[in-house]
């Protein structure tokens, strides 16, 4: 990222960007300080409005140790006295990072919600969205910036596909593309073009951006370039390696060569425990199993992945995947 270059972009915009409080209030609340699990998880709960139950299940962890890093991290910017100040840029630069981080946890969690009746929330996509398109006026410069809202400009695009008509959750291999936002997207294949133009490197943002950026330009599902997905997750997880990277790895994998490719990185996964209360893990390998005809341990692992998720909507769609395995469906 070119430092000196966003230092000055920032000195110029931050009073007029910053006159916003809530985005005030997030670099505010990602201070020093604290560590950057305390800054998302305070940001998330007192800025973003998400319980602490949904704060854990984003970031995989206990509930009770995000209720501490809350109760730590509020005492701390008391006990140092932190003012409702007008930040220098050189603090706007050294907390970016964190405040990124929570607006796509914001709009990750309004895109497909952990917990409740509804599988998207729209209203906290937009608001991500907004903050996000601000932080792009603050920090012109910042090719990572750019990536988070074309990730995010992307992703919204599919928001009227995700459901249907009762509100039902709606995968993206069967979501109608002629109800993909295409203004979204022209908007989202631009920021992403901006991000890439400031430099060789590309960051975790601009990486997923990319991939979003692979499934809009593909016509029909059957076009997408899995081959390319699949690439473009390798050089992520080269990046920031993570357990849930690896899982969608696994699912680019499946679709670029086969389904016996893809269960092979799932169940590598699955030994090493780490994601053992994610869902989307036996619901990935419940799929893979369909897919190999393997319906009765399918059936298993779809029912598993239905007891460990939150949201009502999406339980019953993995108790439906469910009963059609018991039918001989995948």
């Amino acid at each position: 990222m070119e430092q000196e270059d966003t230092g000055s972009a920032l000195e110029a915009d931050a009073d007029d960007v910053l006159g916003d409080d809530l985005l005030r209030l997030m670099f505010i609340a990602c201070h020093p300080l604290l560590s950057t699990e305390a800054r998302t998880a305070l940001t998330l709960k007192l800025l973003a409005g998400l319980t602490t139950a949904e704060i854990a299940r984003a970031f995989l962890v206990p509930e009770t140790t995000i209720a501490q890093r809350i109760v730590r991290a509020k005492r701390t910017l008391a006990e140092a006295r932190v003012p409702f100040e007008t930040l220098r840029p050189e603090q706007l630069r050294e907390r970016l990072g964190s405040v990124m981080e929570v607006i796509y946890l914001v709009f990750n969690e309004g895109y497909s919600a952990t917990a409740g009746e509804d599988w998207v929330r729209q209203a906290m996509c937009e608001e991500a969205l907004r903050l996000g398109r601000m932080l792009a006026e603050l920090a012109p410069r910042e090719a990572e910036v750019h990536g988070l809202v074309a990730l995010m400009e992307i992703q919204a695009s599919r928001l009227s596909a995700r459901v249907g008509p009762n509100g039902e959750p709606i995968l993206l291999m069967q979501q109608n593309r002629l109800l993909w936002d295409r203004l979204l997207i022209h908007r989202g294949l631009l920021a992403l073009a901006r991000g890439e133009a400031l430099g060789e490197t590309r960051g975790p943002y601009q990486l997923q951006a990319a991939i979003a950026a692979c499934h809009a330009r593909a016509a029909s599902a059957s076009e997408t370039d899995w081959v390319l997905i699949t690439a473009l997750y390798d050089e992520l997880s080269r990046l920031t390696p993570s357990p849930v990277v690896e899982l969608n790895r696994a699912v680019a994998v499946s679709m670029a060569y086969g389904p016996a490719a893809g269960l092979e990185l799932t169940d590598r996964l699955a030994a090493q425990g780490m994601l053992r209360s994610y869902h989307l893990l036996p619901s990935v390998r419940g799929d893979l199993l369909a897919k190999l005809g393997r319906y009765h341990e399918a059936r298993g692992e779809f029912e598993r992945a239905a007891t460990l998720t939150q949201n009502v909507r999406e339980s019953r769609l993995l108790l439906d995947r469910a009963a059609a395995c018991s039918r001989g469906e995948s």
